[in-house]
């Protein structure tokens, strides 16, 4: 918008929290995470939508990229004429490649393969069963792939995801093209005035996801905590209650020392930043690595994994290493936490590379010129 375009945004539920600016198009759904299977009423049996939403869900699947598609594809045909252009967030869904065939120029992002998530999930499995409930959830991929060998405009967010894309999807990788995330450096931005804690990690990670790799920070904690009892790690996410987190850090002793903050707002992330000593991502995979980003924005020193993109994001202004390796995550952590110049370093270092090469003003560019060539070739 401060390009001086008009933009709506078009979602289901959960409904995202835009610029003010933004309106948003909600579209309802039945939102069975949220309400469960016993909202489906009398009325939402006239809609064929909310039925395969509520089937999908009943038989352990996941059908919200396909429905969300249909919805959209309902409204985007009555208000057609309203939009030179639609940016499809990884739905994937056969309505986009319905919206394509009426000649409304479309653009796709795919921020990485879901495949990788599902070999992870599938690793960490315990047992056929629960593999199996894992393959019925992650069924929808089969859509996915089918759509996006069909689609004529995808974008990903880095060179990690257009390798996996190609790979994974069976796509020519010179068929995508490269946009990385832009991260707001006006928002995620050294906080010199808040005090940084002597002795604090730091991640933010969804706790129970195999993908972000939240077991091995875990383990390399537990090691380094009986060298230094007034090391703190604080993680921002929510552990299931009862889940495979929760039982680790039973099992590690570590109940009394591992805090969870969830639900904060962006201003208190930050502070959070601000407060850390550093920020660790452990993640298996990661298609860009906003964390990372995030956090090198706000001046912390990193230490992530070589996990999918997160070499490319970090590069040289923070540490890396190999994903999956618990020794090698504390070790990496006691030697920064032992070299407070370095740490210092390297947060100007972190800062200045986000600044230089994912900040808003930098991505926001590239993709308003990648728009402009979608519409130039529509218009031939």
């Amino acid at each position: 918008m401060d390009a001086g375009h008009r933009v709506d945004v078009i979602s289901g539920p959960p409904y995202p929290h835009l610029d003010p600016r933004v309106p948003l198009i909600k579209l309802p759904s039945l939102d069975l995470f949220e309400n469960g299977l016993g909202c489906l009423r009398p009325r939402h049996l006239a809609s064929l939508t909310d039925l395969l939403e509520w089937t999908g869900k009943l038989t352990g699947g996941f059908a919200e990229p396909y429905t969300f598609g249909r919805r959209a594809l309902k409204y985007l045909r009555r208000h057609r004429d309203r939009y030179d252009l639609v940016h499809d967030n990884q739905s994937l869904s056969y309505g986009m490649l319905a919206l394509q065939r009426l000649g409304i120029p479309l653009v796709s992002t795919i921020h990485h393969p879901i495949t990788h998530d599902l070999r992870l999930a599938l690793a960490a499995a315990r047992g056929p069963g629960e593999q199996l409930l894992i393959r019925r959830w992650h069924s929808f991929l089969c859509m996915q792939k089918r759509v996006a060998r069909g689609l004529d405009h995808i974008v990903t967010v880095s060179e990690c995801s257009r390798r996996d894309i190609g790979a994974d999807f069976g796509i020519d990788p010179g068929r995508v093209d490269l946009v990385y995330n832009g991260i707001d450096t006006a928002v995620f931005r050294p906080r010199p005035e808040v005090q940084r804690q002597p002795r604090r990690l730091m991640a933010t990670a969804s706790a129970d996801a195999p993908l972000k790799g939240l077991r091995y920070l875990l383990l390399a904690y537990a090691e380094l905590s009986r060298e230094d009892p007034g090391l703190e790690l604080l993680v921002i996410g929510r552990p299931q209650p009862g889940g495979r987190t929760e039982q680790l850090i039973e099992r590690l002793g570590l109940a009394d020392r591992v805090r969870f903050e969830s639900g904060i707002s962006t201003e208190t992330l930050v502070q959070r930043y601000a407060e850390a000593t550093i920020a660790v991502v452990p993640s298996l995979y990661e298609g860009f690595g906003l964390p990372a980003g995030e956090a090198m924005a706000c001046g912390v020193p990193v230490v992530a994994t070589d996990g999918g993109a997160l070499p490319e994001i970090v590069g040289d202004a923070g540490v890396t290493v190999p994903r999956g390796d618990a020794g090698a995550l504390a070790a990496a952590l006691r030697d920064l936490l032992e070299d407070p110049a370095r740490r210092e370093a390297l947060g100007v270092a972190g800062r200045r590379r986000i600044v230089d090469n994912f900040s808003w003003s930098v991505c926001a560019s590239a993709m308003v010129a990648y728009y402009r060539r979608v519409l130039a070739r529509a218009d031939r």
